[in-house]
């Protein structure tokens, strides 16, 4: 923490926001539009974030998008919603300035620029729909792909996927869901036939078409770029500057091999993500974390959090993450175990090879089972995913597509499972259960037991145990030409396990804020002139996970938010600096 005092910027701007994911991008286009000169700085050499790297949902209930297509949520039932599955731990302030400002937001958006394009395609529920205020439905809205030759030169700069699909290879989210029953539908056959032609419209045309999180991210910044909102790739900020006050005045960047001082007239805004790649940091608050897991932006190492920590922020959530079980190769390659968990003919064990969870259950859930059962003295990290052959063969399991065998495919094809796979030890494989315990550990009798029991709940058609397959959640990715998409027996060997570890899609823990995204001291008052959003602050979601998108719809919808406070109170700040 440094005092700033007259005259000591090198730059003075209205508006400094640190960090150019979904959260950033929306907080600069709000500032901006009201007015306000506005600067953007992001610490690596590529823009996004976060969002450049997910499924590109934003959850918004109400939001324009849904309204066009007849469907308007009640307000009070998504705040009774919300209530619910935050247990107290979030404020009513800011329940309720969620819910209104969400679908502000994207409409404000919307009109703002035409790369900003949002639709809805109803049918993927809230992850709680049988709640009070839950939907069906759902609220995750969505962007169009685009072609990231738009982005021009920027598109060197676009935050890329680790794991990088095949030239002209992109899913929407819906398709996504059509591509897993690749073997129970037609549709599925069809988006099959789609990656084909588009791979080769790709090589003929040069096209460079994207998705999801990777086209919400380039919209956001070909937005900013049309109203000429200055981004500085590798521009690290070191430390917040205050006043005597004890006001956030500005902010230190290093730039260039130099560090420039800058001051913001109005406030700064963090959306510098979370700290999913600090381990250290991680193990102190996340003990059941014991390798580098997350599916976050490489460069969240906690900057913001931090920052604001020094100049007298409270923190709060720092043990939790947006868990989701993952699988991890040998390369370190990440990667998700979302549909496999819905797959009807498998069950999860944990070290003791019993059943511990609704395998289905949303992926918050699920990774809350395994720390809680970790705890307990039973080894739940790693767990096991077990399944037979036939599943094998019939649905989309670890990327593998269950269609006979094409040479050179950019996904394992094929009625064998890869040798590599069973090579790395992330999957085992064996003719009966005795040997497949012994594999993973477990012990025989009890995995025989359970092998037993989960079939026997299968053939009923309903599971007694962990009541799988009763909501329609757990049904999205199942095979709805069961009577319950997601129980089926296993049936002869080999059977397989997948071995399952703690993956997240970044911490959600961080700075206390307000309903204004104002950051707070210990007794609840505000420092001056900083705000936080995104995964820099504590999730407005709790300790739970609304639906697909509630991570991406908060970060925006906060940014919004922090934006339009700032500009309409922020205006009687000054500094003694002129402008530049």
């Amino acid at each position: 923490m440094t005092a700033a005092g007259t005259g000591t910027f090198d730059h003075v701007v209205d508006v400094l926001v640190v960090g150019s994911g979904g959260g950033g991008m929306t907080a600069a286009l709000t500032a901006d539009h009201a007015g306000l000169q506005t600067l953007v700085v992001e610490k690596s050499s590529h823009f996004g974030g976060s969002t450049a790297l997910s499924g590109g949902g934003i959850w918004v209930p109400g939001a324009p998008a849904q309204r066009r297509e007849g469907y308007a949520p009640s307000p009070e039932g998504v705040v009774e919603y919300l209530r619910h599955i935050t247990e107290g731990l979030v404020s009513e302030a800011r329940i309720r300035q969620y819910v209104t400002s969400a679908p502000q937001m994207l409409e404000f958006l919307e009109q703002l620029s035409p790369w900003l394009e949002f639709v809805w395609k109803p049918g993927y529920a809230d992850y709680y729909p049988e709640l009070p205020g839950g939907s069906a439905l759902g609220s995750t809205i969505n962007v169009p792909p685009i072609d990231l030759r738009e982005l021009g030169a920027d598109e060197q700069t676009l935050l890329q996927p680790l794991a990088l699909a095949p030239k002209g290879i992109w899913l929407g989210p819906k398709e996504l869901r059509s591509f897993y029953r690749i073997r129970q539908s037609w549709s599925g056959k069809g988006v099959l036939l789609k990656l084909i032609t588009r791979m080769v419209r790709a090589r003929v045309f040069n096209e460079r078409m994207a998705a999801i999180g990777q086209s919400l991210a380039a919209r956001l910044r070909l937005a900013m770029r049309d109203r000429g909102i200055p981004l500085w790739l590798d521009a690290p900020m070191a430390e917040l500057l205050t006043d005597t006050g004890g006001s956030v005045t500005g902010a230190v960047v290093h730039r260039g091999g130099g560090v420039e001082r800058i001051g913001a007239r109005c406030g700064v805004v963090l959306a510098t993500g979370g700290f999913d790649h600090d381990l250290a940091w991680r193990k102190e608050h996340q003990p059941a974390v014991e390798q580098d897991w997350s599916f976050g932006n490489p460069a969240a190492m906690g900057d913001g959090i931090r920052a604001g920590q020094q100049v007298g922020a409270a923190a709060d959530l720092l043990d939790e993450a947006w868990w989701f079980p993952a699988m991890q190769w040998p390369d370190g390659r990440m990667q998700f175990m979302l549909n496999e968990r819905m797959m009807p003919a498998q069950f999860i064990v944990n070290g003791a090879g019993k059943r511990f969870v609704n395998e289905a259950a949303p992926y918050m859930d699920f990774g809350h089972a395994m720390i809680d059962g970790q705890k307990c003295g039973v080894t739940h990290i790693p767990c096991w995913l077990i399944t037979d052959h036939r599943s094998f063969n019939r649905y989309v399991i670890g990327g593998h597509l269950p269609i006979p065998k094409v040479p050179g495919a950019p996904v394992p094809t094929g009625r064998k499972i890869p040798p590599a796979w069973l090579e790395s030890g992330v999957v085992k494989a064996a003719t009966s259960w005795d040997e497949l315990a012994a594999k993973i550990g477990v012990p025989a009798a009890a995995l025989r037991q359970t092998a037993s029991r989960f079939n026997e709940l299968a053939r009923s058609g309903h599971d007694d145990d962990f009541n799988r397959g009763d909501s329609v959640y757990d049904n999205y990715y199942g095979d709805p030409t069961l009577p319950n998409p997601n129980l089926y027996p296993l049936g002869d060997p080999p059977y397989y396990a997948f071995r399952i570890v703690l993956g997240d899609l970044g911490t959600s823990g961080g700075l206390r804020t307000d309903e204004y995204a104002r950051v707070l001291r210990a007794d609840d008052t505000v420092v001056p002139g900083l705000y936080a959003v995104g995964n820099t602050s504590a999730a407005v979601m709790g300790r739970s996970y609304a639906g697909a998108g509630a991570t991406i719809g908060p970060a925006m919808t906060f940014g919004f938010v922090a934006a339009k406070h700032l500009a309409a109170h922020g205006a009687t700040r000054t500094l003694d600096s002129p402008r530049r």
